[in-house]
């Protein structure tokens, strides 16, 4: 990568304005384009590019982890990745991910549809503000992607080039096998959390039974590659208006279980609804509700398009129709034993997501933002005792309503 070169405000027209897939959407004079550097993540650069004939979005990756410095080193190889997976997604769930423009293998940048008036979930989450059919659209993308990512919809030969290919995401999986799985439950170096926290981390890393189910989990990570994730599918990863929603980053995206995507993503809503009452005053109660309601319809969505797409797409390996319908079985049961064990490992990896938000790395703003550390200390304790419950107990919560309830009563209880 010796050509590679970082962008910056003052270099990007000239170096982008020969890029006809560029110059095309927003103008051929680069003398009248505005940039504007908004990259607000951990790992890379991020600029608008506005013109007279339109506005796109430049992603480039740095050859480090912004968010640590150059001290930490990570290869550029990653907007790779991140490109072949958006086109996968794209055409897996269509409509849902970012339009790709143009790709450039050498600088590591990605030329993408810019998406507008939308804004980070997140941020709207701790606004409180509201998306017709998010949980849905979520829901539908997470079901899609799993299934027609998978051997139950693959070719065989595609199916395993594909993982292949991802397989070499080595450095963006070992930061998820790291920060994600096992830095929570010892003190890494690179790990914090809030002082007022101190008891219960103790505790919790001195419970040999949930490190042991972590590392079940982490096996699962490294060992299951069911279907293409996204790897890093968190409300900071979706971007919506109030009526439509879209998914970006999946720079992480690697071949691995089907629970991955929607476990991190229900983690991230129920922090969300945990975070609630230092951010809500008299609307509390209702929009800690509406979050719940969206986990709900995110899991129904999933489980109902996965069953559809059951019934019309499997025509892979796995399950086939020379077993079942062929012989006028029923796949119903199967259909059931696959979704309960996906619905399982959702719950594994939520609860871990709870913890590493926490106690490692690169923790939420929903708990961040929280400027009193004894209120933010209260609500982050809730979050991680329902994390370890929910690692704990996920092959005996039966569904949604069960998950729903349990979050409710961690949402009355006080840290010790």
């Amino acid at each position: 990568m010796s050509d590679y070169l970082a962008l910056d405000t003052g270099t990007l027209p000239e170096r982008l304005s020969g890029i006809e897939a560029v110059a095309s959407r927003v103008g051929p004079d680069p003398a009248t384009w505005s940039v504007k550097e908004v990259g607000d993540g951990n790992l890379n650069l991020v600029f608008i590019v506005e013109g007279p004939s339109g506005t796109v979005i430049v992603k480039q990756a740095l050859p480090y982890v912004r968010l640590v410095g150059d001290s930490w080193p990570l290869p550029l190889t990653r907007a790779f990745f991140e490109y072949h997976a958006l086109t996968r997604q794209a055409a897996r769930d269509p409509g849902r991910v970012p339009e790709v423009f143009h790709f450039d293998e050498d600088q590591a940048l990605i030329v993408m549809e810019y998406l507008s008036p939308h804004a980070i979930l997140r941020g709207r989450l701790i606004a409180g503000q509201k998306t017709e059919g998010l949980g849905e659209a979520l829901g539908r993308f997470c079901a899609r992607t799993a299934f027609r990512g998978s051997d139950l919809s693959m070719k065989t030969p595609e199916k395993k080039a594909d993982t292949a290919l991802f397989l070499g995401n080595v450095e963006l999986c070992d930061i998820t096998e790291s920060l994600v799985f096992t830095d929570p439950y010892f003190q890494a170096e690179m790990n914090n959390h809030n002082p007022h926290l101190d008891a219960l981390v103790t505790e919790l890393r001195g419970e040999v039974a949930l490190k042991t189910e972590a590392q079940h989990m982490l096996a699962k990570f490294a060992n299951n590659a069911e279907t293409l994730c996204h790897g890093d599918l968190h409300t900071g990863s979706v971007m919506c208006t109030d009526a439509e929603t879209r998914v970006i980053d999946p720079e992480f995206g690697f071949y691995g279980p089907m629970g991955f995507d929607i476990g991190m993503l229900i983690a991230n809503f129920l922090m969300a609804y945990l975070s609630q009452p230092a951010h809500r005053g008299d609307e509390l109660d209702a929009y800690q509700e509406w979050i719940l309601s969206v986990v709900d319809e995110t899991w129904t969505s999933f489980a109902s398009e996965f069953s559809t797409l059951w019934e019309a797409e499997r025509t892979g390996i796995l399950y086939p129709a020379t077993l079942f319908e062929d012989q006028n079985h029923s796949a119903s049961g199967a259909l059931s034993d696959k979704l309960r064990d996906i619905w399982a490992d959702a719950l594994g990896f939520c609860g871990i997501e709870q913890h590493r938000r926490t106690l490692s790395l690169a923790h939420n703003a929903d708990f961040e933002s929280i400027e009193d550390a004894e209120t933010r200390g209260k609500l982050e304790a809730r979050n991680l005792r329902l994390g370890a419950y929910l690692l704990m107990n996920r092959t005996t919560i039966a569904d949604t309503s069960e998950l729903l309830d349990i979050a409710r009563s961690f949402n009355r209880k006080d840290a010790p």
